[in-house]
């Protein structure tokens, strides 16, 4: 359904989504999966946000969200890793939902801190290039993974998979 061009008070019109009027398979996939997590959510509300890996009829594996927690994170940048990360959910500290993963601007924060409030989660620090001292403290500090700005652009979606568990792997 959709309304005409700034009709807002007319009613709406039904549209069919093929010629046949049937759903396309990727929407009857995409419900089908909708409807399989609100039982996960009924069972443990805090991971609602978690989908599972799952195997649709025609055998393509879906990935699990991961919750990433952006610290010390500018503005502009956040952007960026929006984009980089669409398929992922970023959150700042003011989130109730548990972190997969902290992403850090080490140049931001002080790296114990991050770590002592995070002990059990992967924390994946960046900082610029120019900033040895700043990745050689985090290293020290016990981030999983320190990188400069430029590789978590380049590589951001692999280092995601590969620090949270999110990536699709093979299911036999």
């Amino acid at each position: 359904m959709q309304p005409r061009d700034g009709h807002v008070h007319e009613t709406l019109e039904e549209v069919a989504l093929l010629a046949r009027g049937d759903p396309p398979l990727v929407l009857q996939f995409l419900v089908g999966v909708e409807v399989s997590s609100l039982a996960d959510q009924l069972k443990s509300p805090t991971k609602a946000h978690r989908a599972r890996l799952s195997t649709s009829a025609n055998g393509a594996s879906v990935a699990r969200v991961a919750t990433i927690l952006l610290v010390g994170v500018d503005l502009f940048f956040r952007g960026k890793l929006d984009g980089l990360l669409s398929g992922h959910r970023l959150v700042t500290s003011d989130s109730v939902d548990p972190p997969d993963l902290v992403i850090a601007d080490i140049a931001r924060v002080e790296p114990e801190e991050v770590v002592d409030a995070w002990p059990d989660i992967p924390i994946l620090g960046y900082t610029n290039h120019t900033d040895k001292s700043g990745l050689q403290r985090a290293h020290t500090a016990g981030f999983d993974q320190v990188i400069v700005k430029s590789a978590l652009v380049e590589r951001a979606p692999e280092l995601v998979a590969e620090l949270s568990g999110s990536g699709v792997t093979d299911p036999s």
